[in-house]
């Protein structure tokens, strides 16, 4: 049951009982029921998080509230236009991130660990849908590039951080948003960037496959060196987000009235990253494919070591990344 108004709120609730607090401003308030089951989120003081994708959206509304518990977040953002209206809003940290191209991501994570800072959660967030054909400035299909290529690179370019800020008792995490399109998604391995047909449904749902590969296989690298770094992947269901506006036009008339009764709000659907990224009894639990708050089934495929390994070898080619 959900009841809203305007305004921001956050459930707490266990086993035994749940509370909620309202935030607002005024008269103006949320209520705001969450499907996360026998959930307290710990206030997060002292931590540190990138929110990919974090000015708009899930990305957004992860963002602001992993802020909320003390989190220090830095997001990483291409719409310098948007970070003054955010800035107003909230006090987060602003570094300029081009998902589509290597050397701003190169740049991106350079500019991070001069900042000194720890790295304790890193959410990879931000993503496009259903575009048009087209190539990432190294030439990467957009889909492939952006969604996956990009968040590969980033989070090794970051491990060393996340390994260093991580406790066996507090582990870093690394939370990747996939989706339910996931299962149906194809991984051509000879021709990954889709150009002997290119399909934006089928570019879309392999970039969220390789995702959700991509994290099983991190996970896996992980455990081995017993490093205290946690991967997992998240599926937010069907959100009414600007993901929608590559729509046909028939398409998007039909869809707005539909997203209004059955689309979770941006707030609903960042729910289970925010679980994935910061709930205590999530503590080392890493490998897992998370929807609704619960820990589900993926794709066949992703329990697939060899699928997940030949993957990992060529995403390090294609990124220029020594396989390790």
């Amino acid at each position: 049951v959900k009841v809203f108004i305007h305004a921001r709120a956050l459930l707490r609730y266990n086993a035994h009982s749940f509370s909620i607090v309202l935030q607002g401003n005024g008269n103006v308030w949320t209520l705001v029921f969450l499907f996360l089951p026998h959930t307290v989120l710990p206030k997060q003081n002292g931590r540190v998080a990138i929110v990919t994708g974090g000015a708009r959206g899930m990305g957004y509304e992860t963002a602001r509230h992993l802020a909320s518990l003390g989190m220090h977040v830095v997001i990483g953002i291409r719409n310098v236009i948007v970070v003054c209206v955010f800035c107003v809003l909230f006090t987060v940290e602003f570094l300029f991130l081009d998902l589509c191209s290597l050397k701003s991501l190169r740049q991106f994570v350079h500019r991070f660990k001069a900042r000194a800072l720890p790295l304790h959660v890193l959410v990879n967030n931000a993503g496009i849908m259903l575009v048009p054909e087209g190539k990432t400035e190294d030439g990467f299909e957009l889909h492939f590039g952006l969604n996956y290529l990009g968040h590969f690179l980033l989070t090794n370019l970051l491990l060393d951080k996340l390994k260093r800020s991580g406790r066996h008792d507090a582990c870093s995490r690394v939370v990747t948003m996939s989706s339910a399109t996931h299962y149906v998604g194809r991984l051509n391995m000879e021709d990954l960037q889709g150009r002997s047909c290119y399909s934006a449904h089928g570019a879309y749902s392999q970039s969220k496959l390789a995702l959700v590969l991509f994290t099983y296989h991190l996970q896996e690298k992980l455990a081995a060196g017993g490093f205290p770094v946690t991967s997992n992947a998240v599926d937010p269901g069907m959100v009414d987000t600007d993901l929608y506006n590559n729509l046909c036009i028939p398409a998007q008339a039909a869809k707005k009235p539909v997203a209004k009764m059955l689309f979770r709000t941006p707030a609903e659907g960042a729910s289970t990253a925010i679980l994935a990224a910061t709930a205590s009894q999530l503590e080392g639990v890493g490998g897992c494919y998370f929807y609704n708050g619960e820990r589900t089934e993926s794709a066949d495929m992703t329990y697939d070591h060899n699928v997940r390994a030949e993957l990992w070898k060529q995403s390090c080619a294609l990124v220029g990344l020594q396989e390790a």
